[in-house]
């Protein structure tokens, strides 16, 4: 009966909400794992549900020591299945409608310089990582967005990349020369791979095998070039100080809004507050 309902959520979110595949993937696991926890409590039909059952559950979270941000997104996960459950009068009152949200550490994200930037991007690199770097500085794109990146998405001539972001949202993002010339490099390799391997791909970036680039390949090869300004770094690291380099060089912030595929204008004003503390940093360094 639980699996049963979950499976009809999943698959509403997505045809309905035309959610990421990865988005899916995390609500099925949280789901599963909601009800897996109500079997071991004998709890075997949505209508015998309340909300201490939810917070047992959200207290066993806790007990094995899953982060504040887990469990928000748990959280989320749990009201936004009880409450589709409830629209489709499957139950009869929502025992998640005032469930209490763990307070979050408010975090700047990780910014590199434009020193730093400049560093990686005149490493050593490989035309397939140097491709994969100039796109992700010059798009500020998600590791996700750029893995899907099809041929017919790019038109070089035009310098511009179309892009499928979350909630399945299409939007163009214009790319400078030098992510042009990288990638027109990259394309000739994956021509000779293609023709090595008489392959038919229509992603963009595949590797020296044939295969299609993953996220994983992605972050693995950003963690080793942070390295080489001994920083820890990862892929979104590269699109919050594309998005900072902007407003900081004077771009306004709903162009930025749009160029990161924001639904909400709240969460790239984040940057703004980045831009500021970076700001006080170099005027005490100057003025110490």
């Amino acid at each position: 009966m639980l699996i049963h309902y979950i499976s009809q959520y999943i698959e509403y979110l997505e045809i309905e909400r035309g959610l990421s595949v990865n988005t899916l993937l995390a609500y099925r696991s949280d789901l599963y794992s909601l009800s897996d926890f109500f079997v071991s409590q004998g709890v075997e039909d949505y209508s015998q549900i309340m909300r201490i059952h939810l917070n047992m559950y959200i207290k066993s979270l806790y007990d094995k020591r899953y982060t504040p941000r887990s469990i928000t997104r748990e959280i989320a996960s749990i009201k936004g299945f009880f409450n589709w459950l409830c629209i489709n009068e499957i139950i009869q009152h929502n025992p998640a409608l005032v469930l209490e949200q763990p307070k979050l550490p408010k975090r700047l994200p990780k910014v590199l310089s434009m020193k730093e930037i400049t560093s990686l991007l005149e490493s050593n690199l490989s035309l397939l990582n140097a491709a994969i770097l100039e796109l992700l500085y010059a798009a500020g794109l998600r590791v996700s967005e750029l893995t899907e990146i099809q041929l017919s998405n790019i038109d070089l001539n035009a310098k511009y990349i179309r892009c499928i972001g979350k909630g399945s949202k299409e939007r163009i993002v214009p790319i400078g020369n030098k992510a042009c010339q990288s990638i027109k490099k990259y394309l000739s390799e994956r021509e000779y791979i293609i023709k090595k391997f008489n392959l038919n791909s229509k992603y963009c970036f595949i590797k020296e095998n044939g295969k299609k680039l993953t996220r994983q390949d992605v972050y693995v090869f950003i963690n080793s070039i942070g390295k080489n300004i001994n920083k820890n770094i990862s892929p979104h690291t590269i699109r919050h100080s594309f998005a900072t380099h902007l407003l900081e060089n004077g771009a306004d912030l709903r162009v930025v809004q749009e160029l990161l595929g924001h639904s909400d204008v709240s969460t790239t004003q984040l940057y703004t507050h980045i831009s500021k503390k970076r700001l006080k940093e170099i005027y005490f360094s100057i003025n110490h």
